[in-house]
């Protein structure tokens, strides 16, 4: 049983693939665990190389054992005269993470490059991401109650 809050660090991605119509690729990303989505700023005028260096939270409250934990992180161009473009996806399997975060209270993924492919697993450039799970402080029983100790005996 794992609960906690799992850290996205989005660093930066490299040479991606695709092109825009009227100049440069807008990148940006929708980060996604489970039922939970937080999407990037655009990283304007970046190209194929953008930095985004930005932190996203997800809740994990999961009671189910032997799930495997997966993020999806799906790069899109942003155009302002169409439909956005999909550049590629990279999924990241964090289920050792929060396994390891939950035993020990906290466990850091250190940044590392992972390949953004389209639907056909043709490769498309890399994405570097780093991931933390810090576990929820279990409550003892008898402990502290509001935030005070009881401070009379009987």
């Amino acid at each position: 049983m794992a609960k906690g809050v799992l850290e996205v660090h989005l660093v930066d991605a490299k040479g991606l693939s695709g092109s825009d119509f009227l100049g440069k690729l807008d990148p940006y990303v929708i980060v996604q665990y489970r039922s939970q989505e937080r999407k990037s700023s655009v990283a304007r005028d970046q190209g194929r190389n953008p930095c985004w260096n930005e932190v996203f939270k997800f809740q994990i409250n999961s009671s189910a054992a032997n799930v495997q934990h997966k993020l999806i992180l799906r790069i899109l161009d942003n155009d302002h005269f169409s439909n956005d473009d999909f550049l590629g996806e990279a999924t990241i399997d964090v289920t050792d993470v929060i396994s390891l975060g939950a035993e020990r209270g906290s466990y850091h993924l250190k940044e590392a490059k992972h390949s953004v492919v389209l639907a056909d697993k043709t490769y498309h450039g890399e994405i570097k991401v780093g991931v933390t799970f810090t576990a929820a402080q279990a409550e003892e029983d008898g402990g502290e109650v509001g935030g005070w100790r009881h401070s009379f005996r009987q």
